[in-house]
């Protein structure tokens, strides 16, 4: 007699290896499924590994779920999905304490018990935190720890080039090995674990490998995607040399932030200051440092004392002290961080395209509407890579696939999604394409702050460089046609939300209008 764990087994392939990747690979071979990781760098490069902020759940008594979901739901803007959110906020902790399980060790005090840690929008201090300011380095350790004692096969540096399709449906992926050889791999469900496209920008917290590869297999394989033009922008990275993320906690922590004057601006923009949503800091800083002749701002923690800074955040202070540098006054600018929106799918990470999930920040959840709330982002891999692993083998064994599109998202105004703007005419006076023209354009036309004109020549550049006869063979070439596309929809999306809102600010509609709802799929238990 066959089990009925056997019935349902299939193959598996998950492209990336940052937390929800990890996550939904090593829940799906628990599962009994067939499964292989494919991750363009080796197994431990990934987005994650780079998170310093923490990791947020409601894990102290004196906190609640209710809490931790006003808060996600009062960041994102009005278009966070209300549903995805408290998915997220109510099995977090569950998710956390299988993190610390696998020998991810949060930061503890005294007393032994866990650390807590205040980030700005959050109503209570509940980010979690390890090794002060290494916190997606331990998790991502841990987790590629875990997966390689536990039966799943691992191809590093394989480039996704495309998900292969039949009769409608993906039934595998096209894959580079080494920049040289292709390889197809088969399989019965394919998982989008790609993170995001911070190489879209001039100036990114992410790692190279971070091209919306992922995103623009999901277009050509002609799934649904929504909410590109959120893109939010990390305000305080170093603008020293390399760019270096400074954590939201250094802020948390009691940082200031000042003009070359030494005068503190943020109040000026929002009453929490410093502590405001991240959209609001970084305009605010990006405002200051055009009135200042673009020069930097300055990160002022020296109140905070050497020593503590150096227990409490390490990695940044080895960052510093390797450019000369100390924690009187740190130089920062904006920099693009996370990708709100991806490929849509329900709440267990299907798309609208059967056989295909995405999870983690390729995937538009609708967790974070407008504005990912601080450290949701390590959560939203945990949480929903667990729950699209928990779907694989019942839609494998029935055949179905339940997710359809609807007309908006729960959490939204119950309004059509934004019209589609008119195709661009390509610009003649467009520079030759390259990922440096790509990226200058993006971030002045559709960085932290936007304008139609400003759109409407981003859009006319796009159109013409996507009109430019090339032949990508390397492994960079292909990337960039991933970034030509995802930039493209990302302009196009922004071109057509004329408002502004969380991270999407049009200095010619500075004020929050209608906010239609993104587009969503219909939810179905597994």
């Amino acid at each position: 007699m066959t089990h009925p764990r056997q019935e349902a087994a299939a193959r598996v392939v998950v492209v990336g290896s940052g937390i929800a990747g990890l996550t939904t690979a090593l829940r799906a071979v628990d599962a009994g499924h067939e499964v292989t990781l494919v991750t363009k760098d080796v197994l431990e490069q990934a987005n994650t590994r780079f998170a310093q902020g923490g990791i947020a759940g409601v894990m102290f008594a004196d906190d609640r779920v209710e809490d931790h979901v006003r808060d996600t739901l009062t960041a994102g803007g009005g278009l966070a999905d209300e549903a995805a959110v408290r998915v997220l906020c109510g099995e977090g902790p569950a998710r956390i304490r299988e993190l610390i399980a696998a020998g991810v060790a949060f930061d503890r005090g005294a007393d032994g018990e866990l650390s807590k840690g205040l980030e700005a929008a959050h109503s209570y201090p509940r980010v979690l935190h390890a090794g002060g300011d290494a916190t997606g380095f331990a998790i991502e350790q841990a987790l590629a720890a875990k997966l390689r004692r536990a039966g799943v096969s691992v191809l590093e540096h394989a480039f996704l080039t495309d998900l292969v399709l039949r009769s409608g449906r993906v039934a595998g992926v096209a894959l580079r090995i080494d920049d040289a050889a292709s390889r197809t791999l088969p399989a019965d469900a394919v998982v989008l674990a790609t993170g995001g496209a911070g190489e879209l920008f001039a100036h990114s917290t992410n790692p190279r490998v971070a091209t919306g590869d992922g995103v623009a297999a999901a277009i050509r394989a002609g799934a649904i995607v929504a909410d590109l033009e959120f893109y939010q922008f990390h305000p305080t990275v170093l603008a020293h040399d390399e760019p270096f993320l400074v954590s939201e906690a250094v802020r948390g922590e009691g940082a200031t932030l000042r003009n070359a004057r030494g005068e503190r601006f943020a109040f000026r923009a929002h009453p929490d200051g410093e502590l405001a949503p991240r959209d609001v800091v970084a305009r605010a800083i990006a405002a200051e440092m055009t009135a200042q002749g673009d020069a930097p701002v300055l990160l002022d923690a020296s109140g905070l004392g050497h020593e503590f800074l150096a227990r409490r955040f390490p990695s940044i202070t080895a960052a510093l002290t390797a450019r000369g540098m100390d924690w009187g006054t740190v130089p920062v600018t904006p920099a693009a961080h996370f990708a709100m929106g991806g490929v849509v799918t329900d709440l267990h990470g299907r798309t609208s395209v059967p056989g295909l999930y995405a999870v983690g920040e390729v995937a538009r959840t609708g967790v974070h509407g407008a504005n990912r709330l601080a450290s949701n982002s390590l959560l939203e891999g945990a949480v929903f890579g667990t729950r699209a692993a928990a779907c694989i083998g019942p839609d494998h064994a029935s055949g179905a696939w339940a997710p359809r599109l609807t007309a908006g998202a729960t959490g939204g105004m119950g309004a059509t999604p934004p019209a589609h703007p008119a195709t661009p005419s390509p610009s003649p006076d467009a520079p030759p394409f390259s990922r440096a023209a790509l990226q200058r354009l993006m971030w002045a036309d559709a960085g932290v702050v936007r304008d139609a004109r400003g759109l409407e020549h981003a859009a006319s550049t796009l159109a013409a460089w996507a009109a430019q006869p090339r032949q990508p063979r390397s492994e960079r070439e292909l990337e960039d046609e991933n970034l030509l596309l995802v930039a493209t929809a990302l302009v196009d999306a922004a071109l057509a939300r004329t408002d502004s809102l969380g991270a999407h600010w049009r200095s010619d509609q500075p004020r929050p209008g209608a906010t239609p709802a993104s587009r969503t799929l219909e939810n179905a238990a597994c």
